[in-house]
């Protein structure tokens, strides 16, 4: 899990915003017909990626341990929505290469639905804005 503390957002411009994460800066930006740029993601689709991306570390953590190649190795996320625009379901798929061993398959599907984006949300956190 991260250690991060505190993350730093600025508004650099028009729609872009950006976060510090540590050393690392995150840009993100609206598409065109939402009025920006398009030159980066935009937040919502960093979430989605945050998704994907932290199942993907599982898989690749439980293939080190194993000494397997993750070579050929991808995930495809797929969001769906509802009518009104809210995010219902993701579906990940794992796909793996036919040289991946048939006595790991279930375990490494267990083990990408581990991911902690996916239980944070799960776990459903408070969340609290304000101004100072």
């Amino acid at each position: 899990m991260s250690a991060t503390t505190e993350i730093i957002i600025t508004l650099p411009h028009q729609r872009r915003v950006d976060a510090q994460v540590g050393k690392h800066v995150v840009h993100t930006d609206q598409p065109l017909d939402n009025g920006g740029e398009d030159v980066a993601p935009s937040p919502f689709d960093l979430f989605l990626a945050s998704l994907g991306t932290c199942a993907g570390i599982f898989v690749q953590g439980f293939c080190a341990k194993r000494g397997l190649s993750t070579e050929g190795i991808r995930l495809v996320e797929r969001p769906s929505y509802g009518a009104t625009g809210v995010l219902e379901s993701v579906d990940i798929e794992l796909q793996l290469p036919s040289t991946f061993p048939e006595k790991y398959k279930e375990a490494v599907v267990r083990v990408a639905q581990e991911c902690s984006v996916k239980r944070a949300i799960a776990a459903q956190p408070h969340f609290t804005v304000r101004a100072t």
